[in-house]
């Protein structure tokens, strides 16, 4: 038997806790600048760790942008929030569709040079967007996709990570599964759709989640490809608030901050039983 040691559970609860309001005093400052006016952040030094009762101005004006008592022009993060939204959409489903294929293709089909073809998409991961910037840069301004989504999207949608990933997760299938369907007269993509796709649900919603916080979190590459404001994402925004003005509403660029954070953190907390179990379960 393990044996108990109160010490050691308190000492254990109270490192728990370090870490939690470590990482969570961030937020609750950013929470409780977005509630106060512009001129209470930047008398009081230091800021009032207590909200103030500015909550619902700074947030439409986040939302929906307007002029600021100050006279200061703020933009509206709302459309900022759609690009984001649909930019993350489009990435985590094109990755994850176009991963499943390729790892199908990769176990289930024997072809000349397999392991070679794997092995070229698995050395892409030391080719992020940032190395091969220039070049993908070019790409996309010769096929005329600058300030579309297809630019913001397209040249993003490939994974080797989701590749090799879904790639291990089918080479644990049995291979029974395989011969059954074969007997059953089943098509491949009968197989895909029928019996590997299911087993796959929860490592899909793994890698959407880790997916999807990639897109959104988009800074570099829409800073390229975009010079239409109707495009710029959520983090541009946050940077364009932040160089916009002479005078920056720290209470508005806050509100924008949390906003940003709400839609990575919702999806975080609806898909965790499905994230950890896509991560860690390994029944078939």
């Amino acid at each position: 038997m393990i044996e108990r040691r109160p010490g050691l559970d308190l000492l254990s609860h109270l490192i728990l806790l370090l870490g939690v309001s470590i990482v969570a005093f961030p937020l609750y400052l950013t929470f409780v600048a977005s509630t106060q006016t512009a001129e209470q952040i930047s008398r009081s030094i230091p800021m009032s760790m207590v909200p103030g009762n500015n909550f619902l101005e700074s947030y439409r004006l986040a939302l929906f942008g307007g002029e600021t008592s100050l006279g200061s022009k703020v933009p509206a993060v709302w459309p900022m929030m759609q690009t984001s939204l649909i930019s993350a959409l489009v990435i985590s489903i094109g990755k994850i569709a176009i991963s499943l294929l390729s790892a199908f293709a990769l176990v289930y089909f024997r072809f000349p040079f397999r392991n070679f073809f794997f092995w070229m998409i698995f050395i892409t991961l030391m080719l992020p967007v940032e190395v091969r910037i220039s070049p993908t840069y070019e790409v996309v301004s010769n096929l005329g996709m600058l300030n579309t989504y297809a630019g913001l999207t397209v040249p993003l949608i490939a994974s080797a990570t989701a590749t090799f990933l879904l790639r291990q997760f089918f080479l644990t299938v049995p291979d029974e599964l395989v011969e059954a369907a074969r007997m059953d007269g089943a098509s491949p993509m009968r197989f895909f759709k029928d019996i590997l796709l299911p087993l796959s649900a929860t490592n899909i919603a793994a890698l959407f989640v880790i997916q999807f916080i990639y897109g959104w979190n988009q800074y570099l590459w829409p800073l390229l490809v975009t010079t239409n404001e109707d495009m710029y994402p959520i983090v541009m925004g946050i940077k364009r608030m932040l160089a916009g003005e002479a005078y920056t509403e720290w209470n508005v660029v806050m509100a924008t901050a949390i906003l940003a954070m709400l839609p990575p953190a919702l999806v975080v907390i609806l898909m965790q039983k499905w994230f950890v179990k896509g991560l860690v379960d390994t029944e078939k």
